[in-house]
């Protein structure tokens, strides 16, 4: 549902880059034709919405696919149907039969899956083209049905426009079809297979007056809806040569994908044991961080995932701060160190200490350890890691304390501005963007994305403090808010500050 009291949020996208590839490109003004869906909103709460592929991987922000959610309201099948109703899930993920996209947390529903008409490897939105033809003069506007038909005859589908009208003149009718094939060309860059002119009332619809393609379509390859226009045999040939071109693209971008996971994976099997060695046997500090630091950059440069920084004059390496980021991806870690430039004491969760591998690998980096979930002991934590801070360390938090599949930052924990407002030490606010598209929680297949880190300014505690009476609390809650504020502008993705915390 959309934020109350926001108004309709409009995304304009290039035609030929969601008709083709399925990605939502987003339009400028030099675009020509764009595409245009209205946002749906973001997920109630306590629901969990994600778009996968036809094998089910989740895909990244704004590349269309099919929409599954769960939540409370879904249902628990069809009434005493329990094939239909195994036909309507993927294990607990309620399959909508609907295409979409996500773009800045926002859903963009593009279509049924049914209705959208797949042709020379291109998708057919039939609701635009409807009303495209219903505007021609002499077509009953609303009246008008546009579906893909398996044929007997090609083997294939074909694209069958049904346009109700009064017309009937021979010729009228023959300019008819004319406008309609030069409006299909104009839009979606090919013409129909075949344009059906039917008399008013021909056309099935619902009680509130919405076309049932699906009736459409029965009465058509019955013969029952109009005459075909077009033969078999020239249909069978050119939708054969029209298929060939995109088959070799969807090809090449599956096996480009599945390739792109691979090379990820082995470059990191590759470096990993020479960096694990390095962080652990290497004696000085700045040759273990220059170690990880250019690491990050030749994956960066190999995989061909840009890292982009702003705001990197907000850091400063001499003065021991508080650094407070987004958490989205398993990648975050290694994006920050790759990006600042300074030495920075992880605070990372207690779990962590359980395999040796990871301990070793943290502690030589100067990690600080902390229990999530014992509040005593959390509050031992914290005060261990002011003390460290107090030596010249700077601290990098993920307030969030965890990061979960859906899009959105998660509530705020106030252990990292309470070391602050206990310690005086300023807060550095940073955003990351982009990580959650390339490898998301739960799923162990990379993808092809850009990363930006966005550097706050720096916030003035000891400020805040005294504005506040020397109120450790209350200036915790501020340093949260602000820092919120800053990483929620720069994200890119939905507050979910009313969300429970997994935590």
């Amino acid at each position: 549902f959309p934020a109350v009291g926001r108004a309709p949020v409009i995304d304009e996208i290039k035609r030929e880059f969601l008709t083709r590839n399925g990605r939502a490109q987003p339009a400028d003004d030099s675009a020509s034709n764009p595409l245009r869906f209205v946002s749906c909103g973001r997920p109630l709460s306590g629901h969990e919405i994600r778009i996968v592929d036809r094998t089910g991987r989740e895909l990244p922000d704004r590349q269309e696919g099919h929409l599954e959610f769960r939540g409370p309201s879904a249902t628990s099948g069809y009434f005493r149907n329990p094939k239909e109703t195994c036909r309507l899930f993927r294990d607990d993920w309620l399959v909508s039969g609907d295409l979409a996209y996500i773009a800045n947390g926002d859903v963009y529903l593009t279509g049924r899956s049914k209705d959208i008409i797949i042709r020379a490897g291109r998708n057919i939105y039939p609701q635009e083209l409807e009303e495209a033809v219903g505007d021609i003069p002499g077509v009953l506007k609303g009246n008008v049905a546009v579906f893909g038909s398996a044929s007997a005859d090609t083997g294939t589908d074909t694209l069958v426009i049904v346009a109700e009208t009064r017309k009937r003149d021979p010729e009228a009718l023959d300019g008819l079809i004319t406008q309609v094939n030069a409006v299909s060309a104009e839009i979606i860059g090919t013409s129909p297979d075949e344009v059906v002119l039917v008399p008013p009332r021909s056309t099935p619809k619902t009680s509130s007056g919405k076309i049932r393609r699906a009736a459409s379509r029965e009465l058509y390859e019955k013969g029952e809806i109009g005459e075909r226009h077009v033969s078999p045999w020239w249909s069978l040939v050119r939708l054969r040569l029209t298929e060939i071109a995109p088959l070799t693209r969807r090809i090449r971008r599956g096996v480009g994908e599945g390739l792109f996971a691979g090379t990820c994976w082995s470059l990191c099997a590759g470096v990993a044991p020479f960096l694990w060695l390095s962080v652990v046997f290497l004696p000085w500090p700045n040759a273990r961080w220059g170690v990880m630091r250019s690491t990050g950059k030749l994956l960066s440069r190999l995989l061909r995932i840009p890292i982009t920084v702003h705001g990197l004059r907000h850091i400063q390496p001499a003065h021991p701060s508080v650094l407070a980021a987004n958490h989205a991806s398993y990648l975050d870690g290694y994006v920050l160190v790759t990006a600042l430039p300074l030495e920075i004491s992880f605070v990372a969760k207690a779990e962590l200490k359980d395999t040796f591998i990871i301990r070793a690998f943290l502690n030589r980096m100067g990690a600080e350890f902390v229990e999530r979930f014992d509040r005593t002991r959390g509050l031992e934590d914290a005060r261990r890691i002011g003390r460290s801070a107090r030596r010249g360390s700077s601290l990098l938090f993920f307030p969030e304390g965890t990061f979960t599949r859906v899009p959105g930052v998660l509530p705020f924990h106030l252990g990292a501005f309470a070391v602050a407002a206990e310690m005086g030490l300023p807060v550095v606010p940073i955003a990351i963007r982009g990580t959650r598209s390339i490898l998301r929680a739960d799923s162990w297949f990379p993808r092809r994305g850009a990363i930006t880190v966005t550097v706050g300014n720096t916030i003035n505690t000891n400020e805040i403090l005294k504005d506040s009476g020397d109120d450790a609390w209350a200036t915790a809650l501020k340093l949260r808010a602000a820092t919120r504020e800053h990483i929620l502008r720069y994200c890119g993705e939905p507050d979910l500050a009313m969300e429970k915390s997994p935590i």
